[in-house]
């Protein structure tokens, strides 16, 4: 892959982690439109790389939110803090994905990478966030229950797909239970920890096994700059939030899926 690939493919991925847009649908697009987006090679090289700048976002949310995770490794020590009911929902909320991810990495089915896919779930998933944020809703994270966290849990897994979009889908569902526009966001940028850590260590291995100097060093690069764009998104996403809606990124959504599927069906675009 070219350096400018690897920096746009960075930056993209930066952006769009941790807004409720589809960061791996947007990864297909970018792979689709560049050449790369071979199905033989989806579960390859760009797999790698992917899983690479989803690291870097992984250490960007990891700063941004430092106090809640210290919040939360003081309530190891403690049952009744708040730390420990927050890291308790991260937990339950974790499971579905990290079952079904592994399920994914064994079989890699090819037709999760098609472009055709990613439209038409950027598509219906964003009329379903513009459907669940035209509630006035105002509960805070303590007031969640396992059972909140576990359907949070099990809309995350639908985010295996590319388009659904891990933080729209998880946004989307805890806007339908009630919680508030700023506290969704930060539970569900909590929670990719978590899924994004599950998919470093399964495609670790992989990468070790490849012994590509070259592709080491784009890892490295790709982790640096998606670093960067995840804190400035998280950042920007977070103070909008706190006195906005998530209707611009619906209608984004919307739009985008409407294109694509145009193209796709129209044979400007590789279905």
């Amino acid at each position: 892959m070219a350096f400018y690939h690897i920096i746009i493919l960075a930056l993209v991925q930066g952006i769009t982690e941790f807004l409720p847009i589809s960061s791996s649908g947007h990864l297909v697009l970018f792979h689709n439109l560049t050449g790369n987006g071979n199905v033989d090679l989806c579960w390859e090289q760009n797999r790698l790389l992917d899983v690479a700048v989803h690291v870097g976002t992984l250490l960007s949310v990891l700063v941004y939110f430092h106090k809640d995770i210290l919040k939360m490794m003081g309530g190891m020590f403690s049952t009744q803090s708040e730390g420990f009911g927050l890291m308790k929902h991260l937990i339950v909320a974790s499971i579905p994905v990290i079952i079904l991810g592994f399920i994914l990495q064994q079989f890699q089915f090819s037709f999760l990478c098609l472009l055709e896919v990613m439209a038409w779930m950027t598509l219906i998933f964003g009329i379903v966030l513009l459907i669940a944020d035209r509630f006035e809703q105002s509960k805070t994270l303590e007031e969640m229950s396992l059972k909140n966290s576990l359907l949070i849990g099990l809309s995350q897994a639908l985010a295996l797909i590319p388009g659904v979009s891990r933080s729209g889908i998880t946004m989307t569902s805890a806007r339908f239970l009630g919680f508030s526009r700023v506290e969704s966001a930060r539970f569900s940028l909590l929670l990719s920890i978590v899924a994004i850590s599950g998919a470093g260590v399964l495609s670790s291995y992989d990468l070790y096994e490849s012994n590509n100097l070259e592709l080491n060093q784009s890892i490295v690069i790709a982790v640096l700059l998606s670093f960067v764009a995840g804190w400035v998104s998280i950042m920007l996403m977070m103070k909008w939030l706190a006195k906005a809606s998530f209707k611009p990124f619906a209608i984004y959504r919307i739009i985008l899926g409407v294109f694509l599927l145009v193209g796709i069906y129209g044979g400007f675009f590789g279905g």
